[in-house]
């Protein structure tokens, strides 16, 4: 029986080989195992799916499962993006959401993510005994989704979405947006967050444009993810249409890429660093920061600036939100792209991240480009470099005995000042970093670097790499 195992963002297989129908159908009997374990099989299971090859599909096969076992769910008629099924959670005092999606892998994936009460993602207690359950099951019976929706163990949801957008439109300067009226271009990446975006936007009155919103299983050919790579189509439209701002997002919303007027790519780090400067600064909030061991330490910076603190936590954003809650921080996010802001769910949400970034453009009356070079004279250069490594499963376990059994090092041309081995390991200098940790969704070692310079930052991945793999 294949074993499936939940990381950092969920259960994600290949379709075909992993992500099949025995298996799905395996995952949602465990889920209704751990419900009546924890005493929390009383109330409904959301489900929402994104635009994936085989989501909706799957989404069903989850709920046949379920109601099979007498729960009632909660199902889309539409795709949905994560964000709103988390609020769904959290506003309707669910124990559990369900969301089909592989977020920004590859096409080849699918897969599943679990949200328990408050519209939190599942922690790893949860998820590990999740797998544990799974692991005992084998044949799963369940009852056809159309006798299940005559039986009345299935409540379609025909527009869940309101909620959700008035709670971001009450939180945003709506009189802000509508006075600037920004250009606005959208590229939802062939996903699923085009229709809050579109809401959202008109009701600012701004002028909104759309790329890349028909499904597509393929994602036209990119990875779904709002990397500078991906997003070259969205830079030449911006500048050829001769917009204030380009928005993107990956397949289930929960991740955000932003273009600037000019052409340039606002990379995460970068989002993470206005956004924070900007609702202490220019909105008066007043709180610490908290970001993942790979994400810019120019929020460590910002935050002692206003006499705050800049929390590290480890890689999976269910540490972030936990801790923005725990210290009351206004901001919490990672260099990958997700970001969550205080008042608002307890996960990722692009939608309100890209709305609140145009209310900030549209306020400060700068270009995020303008906003960042302040931010530099101020707190210095911060330059970060990525490089994943794919691997042989048999490599895995050589490479964690030398980092993080062993814990040897290879000798750097800067002075070490720290090492962490909390999540991978992660090496500190006195003007940079550089971490190495196994992916919690594909098979990649993930080697993060930053540094004043893009040469010094590429030097660090390099001493790693000829350390570890020559």
């Amino acid at each position: 029986m294949d074993k499936i195992e939940f990381g950092t963002g969920g259960w994600r297989a290949i379709i075909g080989k992993d992500f099949v129908c025995e298996n799905i159908r395996r995952v949602a009997k465990g889920i209704y195992s751990l419900m009546v374990e924890q005493n929390r099989a009383d109330k409904p299971v959301i489900i929402g799916y994104d635009r994936r090859f085989l989501s909706e599909v799957a989404a069903k096969w989850v709920a046949e499962v379920l109601t099979k076992n007498g729960i009632t769910v909660w199902i889309m008629e539409r795709s949905a993006p994560t964000p709103l099924i988390m609020h769904t959670v959290k506003s309707n005092d669910l124990w559990f959401g369900i969301e089909v999606t592989a977020s920004h892998n590859p096409a080849t994936y699918n897969g599943i993510k679990l949200f328990t009460h408050e519209g939190r993602d599942a922690s790893v207690e949860v998820t590990k005994r999740l797998e544990e359950l799974i692991a005992d099951i084998g044949d799963v019976p369940y009852l056809d989704y159309d006798e299940a929706m005559k039986q009345g163990f299935v409540k379609l949801l025909d527009n869940p979405f309101n909620d959700f957008l008035d709670d971001i439109i009450d939180l945003l300067d709506i009189k802000a947006l509508r006075k600037r009226g920004l250009r606005v271009l959208f590229d939802s990446m062939h996903g699923s967050g085009t229709y809050p975006i579109l809401v959202i936007f008109h009701t600012a009155r701004c002028t909104i444009d759309t790329i890349n919103t028909n499904k597509d299983a393929y994602f036209g050919g990119v990875m779904p993810a709002p990397s500078e790579k991906s997003l070259f189509a969205l830079k030449n439209s911006v500048l050829n249409g001769k917009y204030d701002l380009g928005i993107a997002m990956d397949g289930d919303g929960d991740r955000l890429g932003i273009i600037d007027s000019n052409g340039k790519y606002i990379n995460a780090n970068e989002t993470l660093c206005l956004l924070y400067y900007y609702l202490v600064k220019y909105k008066g909030w007043k709180g610490p920061v908290v970001r993942n061991i790979a994400t810019t330490h120019m929020l460590d910076r910002i935050a002692e600036s206003f006499g705050e603190k800049c929390y590290e936590v480890p890689v999976g954003f269910k540490y972030i939100s936990s801790k923005l809650d725990e210290v009351d921080a206004v901001l919490g996010g990672e260099s990958s792209g997700g970001l969550t802001v205080r008042g608002h769910i307890h996960g990722k949400d692009s939608v309100y991240a890209a709305s609140l970034f145009a209310e900030m453009v549209s306020v400060t009356g700068q270009t995020p480009s303008q906003m960042l070079a302040e931010l530099q004279k101020e707190f210095g250069k911060f330059v970060m470099v990525e490089d994943d490594m794919s691997f042989d499963p048999s490599m895995k376990s050589a490479v964690q005995k030398i980092l993080l059994e062993d814990k040897r090092l290879p000798e750097f041309s800067d002075e070490i000042t720290k090492v962490s081995y909390e999540d991978g390991c992660k090496v500190y200098f006195e003007d940079g970093f550089v971490i190495c940790r196994f992916s919690g969704t594909e098979p990649l070692l993930r080697i993060f670097a930053e540094s004043t310079s893009a040469v010094r930052a590429k030097d660090y991945i390099n001493t790693i790499k000829k350390f570890v793999f020559e």
